[in-house]
């Protein structure tokens, strides 16, 4: 069954091309908004989280501070609505799934910045 749905997935699902990142990277994602019949771009600017899945079904959670408050949205790559994908900052993570993240406030939940070769 495993071989089906894959072809399925390959053969009807547009692939979008968007450049790669991981946890503790700091992206922007672009993403379109129906309001009635008017669309806008908007972003959503934060620390990625996690990324969980492959190929089609892959998604990605992204973490901002709105204020005092966190805010997390999870993403899935293939979204229609999703226009661009930015990364603004690569940072240094010993862990895939940073959830301990969100329990940090002030300085400490500074992410260092990964040295680019």
């Amino acid at each position: 069954m495993e071989p089906l749905i894959k072809y399925v997935q390959d053969k009807y699902i547009a692939k979008k091309e968007f450049p790669k990142f991981g946890a503790g990277d700091t992206v922007t994602v672009y993403y379109e908004i129906k309001e009635g019949n008017k669309t806008r771009t908007q972003f959503f600017k934060g620390v990625v989280i996690q990324v969980k899945g492959t190929g089609a079904t892959k998604t990605f959670t992204i973490r901002k501070m709105s204020g005092d408050v966190g805010v997390e949205r999870v993403f899935p790559i293939n979204m229609p609505a999703l226009q661009n994908i930015e990364v603004n900052r690569r940072g240094k993570v010993r862990r895939a799934r940073i959830y301990y993240f969100r329990d940090l406030r002030g300085k400490k939940a500074r992410i260092k910045d990964a040295r680019i070769k």
